[in-house]
C-alpha cells in the first residue's frame, strides 16, 4: 500500500479548520495545527496528522477542553507550576516554554512544570522554540503507561520522550529528540499500517518473553526501555523514562507511572488518580548566562564541523549529527509535499466527514 503525498499547506489547512470544528480559537487552532504539522515535515509521522483523529476522540470523550484558562499556580523567579486546565497540549506546551523563556530572559535561566495537560506531539517542537532567543531549550513528558521496566512485565512508565536544542553559528542547530524507549508507539502504528513485523527488542510479550508483533500491546504486551534488555542496557532506558516521569509529574503535580490516562479514547483514566492529566517539563537557558553567546556558538560551530569530519565507518558517508536527518526531511518535504499513509488519509477522510471538513 504505498503512501500518497500531498502538499503541507493543504494538510495544515485541513487540521486548522478540524480543530476550529472541536471549537479551539482561531490563534490556538493555528498553533495546534502548526504543532502537528512540524511533526510531517520533519519526518516523525507517528505524531503527526496521523494523531488527529485521537484528539477529536478525546475532545468527544470529554477529556480535553477545548477552550482552557492556561494560569501559572505557583512560581519563582526562575520557575513556574502551569496547570493546562485540561487543554490540548499542543497548545498548553508552547505556552509553558513561553513562559520558561520569559523567565530566562529576566534571570537567566526558566523552568516550567506541567500539570492537567495532553499529548503534546513531538518534543522537538516546543524545545526548538527557544533557539531564536540564543537559548538552549528542553522539553519532555510522560505518557500513556504502555512500557515494562526492566525485568518487569507490568506496564508502568510510557515512551516519555525527551529533546534538547542547542543554537550554534553557521552551522545548524544540535536538536536531540528521542524516546526512552526503543521505539515510540507511533512506530508499532505504523508497522501495523503497512503489515509489518516489528525488529527484535521493541516489545514483550504479557509474559516478557521476546515479541516481533506489532500488535503486542492489544495482547497485554509492553515496550521495552532504551537498549531492549538488560545485557543491552534497558536499566539505563528504564531510568531516563523514570527521570521524565518524576520531572514531569511528581514534581508538577501530575499523574505519573501508570496512572497517565491512556492517549486512546476508548480507554477510561485510572479510577484512582494521583494527579491531574498528563504532566509536561520545559526548560530555557539564555547562553549568555554563561559565556558570549557568539563565542558560544562558534565553538558549537566548531564542535559540529570536527564531528562531521569523523573517520566512518566503511559505507557511511559522514557522521549524522542530531537534527540532520529532521531538518532534511523538512526541506525535502515542503518542497516535494508530505506522504501519508493510505490507511490514514482515509481515517483522515471519515473525519472531515463526520465534522464536515473537506479533506
Amino acid at each position: 500500500m504505498k503512501d500518497i503525498t500531498l502538499p503541507h499547506h493543504q494538510l495544515r489547512q485541513f487540521a486548522f479548520d478540524i480543530f476550529r470544528k472541536i471549537n479551539c480559537s482561531e490563534n490556538e487552532a493555528s498553533l495546534a495545527a502548526d504543532v502537528l504539522l512540524s511533526a510531517d515535515l520533519r519526518g516523525i509521522d507517528s505524531h503527526g496528522l496521523a494523531r488527529l483523529s485521537g484528539y477529536v476522540r478525546l475532545w468527544q470523550a470529554k477529556r480535553i477542553n477545548t477552550t482552557p484558562n492556561i494560569k501559572i499556580v505557583h512560581e519563582t523567579p526562575s520557575t513556574a507550576v502551569v496547570d493546562g486546565d485540561s487543554g490540548l497540549g499542543l497548545v498548553v506546551a508552547p505556552r509553558a516554554m513561553e513562559i520558561a523563556i520569559e523567565k530566562a530572559n529576566k534571570v537567566g535561566t526558566g523552568w516550567v512544570a506541567v500539570k492537567n495537560s495532553n499529548h503534546f506531539g513531538i518534543a522537538g517542537f516546543h524545545a526548538m522554540m527557544a533557539l531564536k532567543h540564543d537559548m538552549i531549550g528542553m522539553a519532555m513528558t510522560n505518557a500513556s503507561p504502555l512500557v515494562a521496566p526492566t525485568f518487569s512485565v507490568e506496564r508502568l512508565l510510557g515512551t516519555n520522550p525527551i529533546c534538547v536544542a542547542i543554537p550554534a553559528g553557521n552551522q545548524p542547530p544540535f536538536v536531540a529528540d528521542f524516546a526512552t524507549t526503543t521505539a515510540a508507539n507511533g512506530k508499532l502504528e505504523i508497522l501495523q499500517r503497512k503489515n509489518q513485523e516489528a525488529p527484535e527488542g521493541w516489545i514483550q510479550k504479557k509474559d516478557g518473553t521476546v515479541s516481533t508483533n506489532p500488535n503486542e500491546l492489544k495482547d497485554g504486551g509492553a515496550l521495552l526501555p532504551l537498549g531492549s534488555d538488560r545485557e543491552h542496557g534497558s536499566h539505563k532506558g528504564f531510568c531516563l523514562g523514570a527521570w521524565v516521569d518524576i520531572f514531569s509529574a511528581v514534581l508538577s503535580g501530575a499523574n505519573y507511572g501508570p496512572w497517565v490516562p491512556p492517549f486512546v479514547s476508548f480507554l477510561a483514566p485510572p479510577a484512582d488518580p494521583v494527579g491531574d492529566g498528563i504532566g509536561h517539563f520545559f526548560g530555557a537557558m539564555r547562553v549568555d548566562a554563561f559565556r558570549p553567546a557568539d563565542e558560544f556558538k562558534t565553538h558549537m560551530d566548531n564542535w559540529i564541523t570536527r564531528f562531521r569530519s569523523a573517520k566512518t565507518i566503511d559505507g557511511q558517508e559522514h557522521l549524522i549529527i542530531p537534527g540532520d536527518p529532521e531538518r532534511e526531511s523538512e526541506m525535502e518535504r515542503l518542497q516535494s509535499g508530505i506522504p501519508v499513509n493510505k490507511k490514514v488519509v482515509e481515517d483522515l477522510k471519515e473525519l472531515g466527514e463526520k465534522l464536515n471538513v473537506k479533506f
